[in-house]
């Protein structure tokens, strides 16, 4: 039941999802309407739409279910309440006799509809609507009739809105009785309503930086399930959803909407274990992350059996482990390279370093926890690492490691000799360099998570700010006590091998490490741009570049002001480089009208129309992965086409009949009208880049 896409969106899930909500009811007036509000189906583009209902009669004050009947064409789907990337769900508006009142539309357990790199909620094949009416006490007996406008979008790959007048001749009886087993497609419709949480089960949902994870205890171990949620924009709808067996439940991982930058207070939701099993639930979404279990005896959040006493020595453990992680075990390197020469002096004052080193540890420890209390106080929500979400960030980090490691590969010195690089830092440059050592430690931990630290950690951000502060100190003290205890007793230093040239080569060699964060940190800086990563990772390679050329600087003139200035001048325009905003290179849209058309046809001009709307799931695929693609952008300037958007979100009476011109009546619809007075030529529903191309190079002149 899960669906692999390897694109990521972002931005471009934000604008279909924002749309589709400001977008006013697609199907107006001016659609076509069929049925004429009598009983009956009657048929529609790719379905046939019904209301039926379990009995021919109600009683006064009694109630009975009707429901809408929609019968879809091979392939054909309409949606659910929440209709996922793009989509709108089916609509009925009731004209009701004196005493008859109607309940809200119900909807039966939906399916997942991928479609590309997006995904529907909807139904295929044949869906019932289930209503509720209920009939007055004083109801007279005799005949009524219930009157019924029903719109809809039905899509496959082309979207097309109806409308229909429906009607359900029904009659008061004083006598009338429920069915005794419901039938047809509306009785089976009632079976499959998500259901409320019976009393024994309980449901908790933690919300991670990238996920929400759902455990739900039901007393049976159960192997599948799928979330729906009611509210759009808090999760990727198409992203994996992950299940794990419990023995007692289930646990789900659902990856968090990109554009959700607020936990919400709660998950309102259809969880489905099986195709005809549902719960509707509702759960309050506590901040935190769930470590993913190495095999299937997973445990829910809150009973996973894990202390406050555990989870900070689980912490204390992981911040000594912490040091052996490529990210920071050349910081501690460097500080054993520098007791190594220092080993000789006042005992007194190197453990005055080592205190000072701890002290910096913590304070950087500190200032982390503080930001993320306070965003979590805000009503944010971050975890350990947050401050890598940020490209500013995450671009000086990767700047200033690479600046860093040249130093270390032999490029240059940071004013200190070959014996005392790092360890210069506690003798040359006294307590302050030992102190800015320890945050410097701290800062190359962030993007680390040793084993042990994920279940404290995820422990810590559930907690209260108090013990979430306690489990992170132990941690800023598990990586500070490797060189904290070598500072107190020097004599170990004797274990170390004596000073010499191998120090020179050792050093050069822990310069890879770090030059292996700077990729990783590049890789992340890359996801974190979205769909203009590539540009914004070349922009980041210039700026390494332009560091480079600083460091050669250094190590051409060193020990002089004025290239330490220089070296500083060309990493702030490093700095500019990388993190100035990309431009947008895809081309205008005009939005279309009949004169703007005729002109650009009058002056001779090639003219590229894209018949579109935000509910239409197959335009934004189109969109996003043929029309703003790059080959297609350059072809389209380069033989200067008129783009124009006929954007059919509200039923436009001038675009639909543009669109009948075309032998077309919904969306999504592509048109090139050549150069010349030469006939429209339609293109597929289903672009692809091949398509588009070939169509340009033979509408507009252009040599194969």
């Amino acid at each position: 039941m899960n669906f692999r896409h390897q694109l990521r969106l972002s931005l471009f899930q934000v604008l279909i999802l924002t749309c589709a909500l400001l977008a006013s009811p697609f199907a107006s007036a001016q659609i076509p309407v069929v049925g004429d509000g009598g009983p009956g189906p009657v048929k529609a583009q790719h379905l046939t739409a019904e209301m039926v209902s379990l009995a021919p009669s109600i009683a006064p004050g009694g109630t009975l279910d009707v429901g809408l009947v929609i019968t879809l064409e091979e392939k054909w789907h309409v949606y659910w309440i929440n209709a996922g990337d793009s989509g709108e769900p089916p609509r009925i508006k009731w004209t009701l006799p004196q005493g008859i009142t109607a309940g809200k539309m119900q909807f039966p357990i939906p399916s997942r509809l991928p479609l590309g790199p997006l995904m529907d909620f909807g139904y295929e094949d044949e869906v019932a609507f289930p209503v509720k009416i209920t009939a007055a006490k004083n109801l007279k007996p005799g005949p009524i009739h219930l009157d019924a406008k029903v719109d809809w979008l039905v899509c496959r790959e082309v979207c097309i809105p109806g409308k229909a007048h429906l009607g359900l001749n029904l009659t008061v009886d004083p006598k009338a009785t429920a069915p005794a087993q419901p039938v047809g497609a509306l009785g089976e419709a009632l079976g499959l309503l998500p259901k409320p949480l019976d009393s024994d089960m309980k449901l908790t949902v933690t919300g991670g930086k990238n996920e929400f994870v759902l455990d739900l205890i039901t007393g049976e171990r159960a192997t599948d399930a799928e979330f729906y949620p009611f509210d759009q924009e808090q999760i990727a709808n198409a992203g994996d959803q992950d299940v794990e067996p419990l023995p007692n439940g289930v646990r789900l991982r659902v990856p968090r909407a990109p554009e959700l930058t607020k936990l919400p207070q709660q998950l309102h939701g259809v969880l489905k274990l099986e195709d005809d099993v549902a719960y509707e639930v509702t759960a309050p979404v506590v901040a935190g992350e769930v470590p993913r279990s190495a095999g299937s005896k997973a445990t829910p959040a809150d009973a996973s059996g894990l202390t406050t006493a555990t989870a900070l020595g689980l912490a204390f453990v992981g911040g000594i482990i912490l040091n052996l992680m490529p990210c920071v075990f050349p910081v501690l390197f460097l500080k054993g390279l520098a007791l190594v020469q220092s080993s000789n002096e006042e005992r007194g004052r190197l453990r005055k370093h080592g205190l000072v080193y701890t002290l910096g540890i913590l304070v950087s420890f500190w200032i982390i926890v503080a930001a993320l209390l306070a965003l979590r106080a805000g009503g944010s929500e971050a975890g350990w690492g947050f401050q890598l979400q940020s490209p500013v960030f995450i671009a000086v980090l990767a700047l200033g490691l690479f600046f860093f490691a040249l130093s270390l590969a032999g490029q240059f010195e940071l004013g200190l000799s070959l014996t005392s690089v790092g360890g210069g830092l506690a003798q040359k440059q006294g307590y302050t360099g030992s102190f800015f050592t320890g945050v410097l430690a701290t800062i190359v931990a962030t993007p680390c998570t040793a084993p042990l630290m994920g279940a404290a950690i995820g422990f810590a951000l559930a907690q209260p700010a108090g013990i979430t502060f306690a489990i992170f100190t132990a941690l800023a003290l598990g990586l500070a006590t490797p060189y904290l205890l070598l500072s107190f007793q020097p004599a170990w230093t004797k274990l170390l091998p004596r000073p010499g040239a191998w120090m020179e080569v050792l050093k050069q060699f822990t310069s890879t490490f770090l030059f292996g964060t700077v990729i990783w940190l590049a890789w992340v800086y890359g996801h974190l741009a979205g769909e203009n990563g590539v540009d914004r990772v070349a922009w980041l390679l210039v700026g390494l570049l332009l560091v480079a050329i600083a460091g050669w600087v250094m190590g051409k003139w060193p020990a002089k002001w004025s290239s330490t200035i220089a070296a500083a001048l060309i990493f702030i325009v490093a700095l500019v480089v990388v993190l100035r905003q990309p431009k947008d290179t895809t081309l205008s849209w005009q939005p279309y009208s009949e004169q703007t058309l005729t002109q650009a046809r009058n002056e001779g001009k090639p003219v590229f129309i894209d018949f579109t709307a935000a509910w239409c799931l197959s335009c934004q695929v189109n969109e996003r992965l043929v029309l703003k693609s790059k080959e297609v952008q350059n072809e389209f300037a380069e033989n200067k086409v008129v783009l124009l958007r006929a954007d059919w979100t509200k039923y436009d009476a001038e675009i639909t009949r543009q669109l009948a011109s075309v032998g077309r009546s919904g969306v999504p619809t592509y048109v090139i009208y050549p150069v010349g007075k030469g006939a429209a030529d339609v293109l597929p529903e289903l672009l692809t880049k091949d398509i588009v191309l070939n169509a340009l190079k033979n509408d507009t002149g252009a040599k194969k």
